[in-house]
């Protein structure tokens, strides 16, 4: 199988720090793959309230993960400080890609990389919907 391999934008405007817990590790004694979705869950939904909204209400619409893609750079371990940066790219109809590289804190050394493709969607209806014109202009000034 071919390696997944993109590269990370020059800039991130974000950056949040959460601390590896023992629930996080696996047997081989390092982050768990599962885990590292929930971290990146969590820095995502920090990402919003960064931009001053809930992810069920991002200007009058709520948000879905429609896909993601991670890759491991290096094994994270309990007990250290991981900074998640992100960054919105690749802009479309009806979302974008949030961007993100996770480093241990201390040393600066790369663990993983990735995006999580966001998608808008009505919050009755929830069907897919444009993204809003304001929200699409506040990310582009966050890129």
């Amino acid at each position: 199988m071919a390696r997944i391999v993109f590269d990370l934008p020059p800039h991130f405007g974000f950056a949040t720090e959460m601390q590896i817990y023992i629930s996080h590790v696996n047997q081989g004694g390092h982050l768990d793959n599962a885990q590292l979705l929930s971290l990146v869950s969590e820095a995502r939904v920090r990402f919003f309230q960064w931009l001053g909204y809930p992810e069920a209400d991002v200007g009058g619409l709520s948000i879905v993960v429609g896909d993601i893609v991670a890759q491991y750079r290096s094994e994270g371990f309990h007990g250290e400080t991981m900074r998640v940066e992100m960054a919105p790219a690749d802009f479309n109809r009806y979302g974008f890609d949030l961007v993100f590289r996770m480093t241990e804190k201390t040393q600066g050394r790369e663990v993983a990389r990735g995006k999580t493709g966001i998608v808008f969607i009505g919050k009755s209806d929830r069907k897919v919907a444009p993204i809003p014109e304001s929200i699409r202009q506040l990310l582009l000034l966050k890129a």
